[in-house]
């Protein structure tokens, strides 16, 4: 039997979220956006990282900790560099920074083929699948990658925590080709700390050796699980790796410090990485028989697909279907406990709670 979700609308969703945001001090410029983003995580299905797991980071590591300055100022440092720029966010919420990294790579994308922007001082920005399938909807390819908030994965080999979760995402502009954006979106570690918070809530369990507890023996037990680990072993570890290799460029200090109490001189703060690319800035245009590009896209996909393969999984083709849902019941969906999460939420910062019977469901 499918399990029955309780259809919130987005602009309840938003309206309750940008309170709980400006009841802790962020601008009206800020708890909108982060209100806009977690509705858009919710409407592709994203429940990992939606407005419960955000004001929970919040709450933990960003403003209620120090860790999140409301209603900081971005400074863009000068590095002479005409595609590229550098920020620093000043512990600027996560997702107005993103959002507006995004669209200044889109800018210098248009102007100079591809457009970079690297972010210090930040703090983080939650789904990074969102940022890069916001452009691909536009038409354009993305790509971003975060270090962690928390050292939470152990390397391959390794025995301590001394990584993050470390996602990469990319996103295509395939939509004219195939029906929808292709979303390549991962944590390095097997599962997400999303999910296993995700997993508490529901009642679930983790997939085997994805995660360890405190003795450092395996567990499915998500109320168990105090470490996680890497994706394919070294493969994983290698991913996660990259992040903190390209942080330590950018002005990231040591993973296992991020989000704690510091020395003296230290940094506890994330650092982000987003590249946008227009797609003609890549076009050869010699495509095999006379095809344009989205033909030639279409026709690669087509042929990964053929052979017998017609039934495989295309990445980000859960988030479409997710969309497709999410518009067909009208509104977003929750499930009970998430409904009961958010009426905390409410309460704490003096907004209506939903009264689930009152609520429609999906599946009606």
């Amino acid at each position: 039997m499918p399990e029955q979700f309780h259809i919130v609308p987005e602009s309840e969703h938003e309206a309750l979220v940008a309170t709980a945001y400006r009841n802790r001090g962020f601008t009206d410029e800020e708890s909108n956006d982060a209100a806009r983003f977690c509705s858009f995580a919710s409407a592709h299905a994203v429940r990992t990282h939606n407005a419960i797991k955000a004001l929970h980071l919040d709450e933990l590591f960003g403003s209620g900790a120090g860790g999140c300055v409301p209603g900081a100022d971005i400074k863009v440092i000068e590095n002479g560099f005409a595609a590229s720029e550098v920020w620093d966010c000043n512990r600027k919420l996560g997702q107005s920074v993103a959002y507006a990294a995004i669209e200044r790579c889109i800018e210098l994308a248009d102007k100079y083929g591809i457009g970079q922007v690297s972010v210090d001082n930040a703090f983080h920005y939650l789904w990074g699948g969102g940022y890069v399938l916001n452009a691909a909807n536009r038409g354009y390819i993305a790509y971003t990658h975060c270090t962690a908030g928390l050292a939470e994965v152990v390397p391959f080999m390794g025995r301590h925590p001394t990584l993050g979760t470390n996602p990469h995402s990319w996103g295509f502009p395939t939509t004219e080709a195939i029906g929808f954006p292709i979303v390549i979106d991962w944590a390095t570690s097997v599962v997400a700390m999303g999910r296993v918070q995700q997993l508490k809530r529901e009642g679930g369990k983790l997939p085997p050796n994805a995660a360890v507890d405190a003795e450092g023996k395996f567990t499915t037990d998500p109320e168990q699980a105090t470490h996680l680990v890497p994706f394919g072993a070294h493969k994983g570890y290698g991913m996660a790796l990259i992040n903190e290799i390209v942080s330590a460029f950018i002005g990231g200090s040591l993973p296992t410090l991020r989000s704690r109490e510091i020395p003296k001189g230290e940094k506890r703060t994330p650092s982000f990485y987003f590249q946008v690319i227009h797609p003609d800035a890549l076009s050869g245009g010699s495509f095999a028989c006379g095809r344009n590009q989205t033909e030639n896209i279409k026709a690669v996909i087509e042929d990964i697909k053929g052979h017998g393969n017609e039934n495989i999984f295309l990445p980000g083709q859960d988030f479409a279907q997710a969309a497709q849902q999410t518009a067909s019941a009208g509104g977003l969906l929750f499930s009970k406990a998430e409904i009961a999460e958010f009426n905390q939420l409410a309460a704490e910062a003096g907004h209506p709670e939903w009264d689930p019977a009152q609520l429609p469901t999906f599946p009606g």
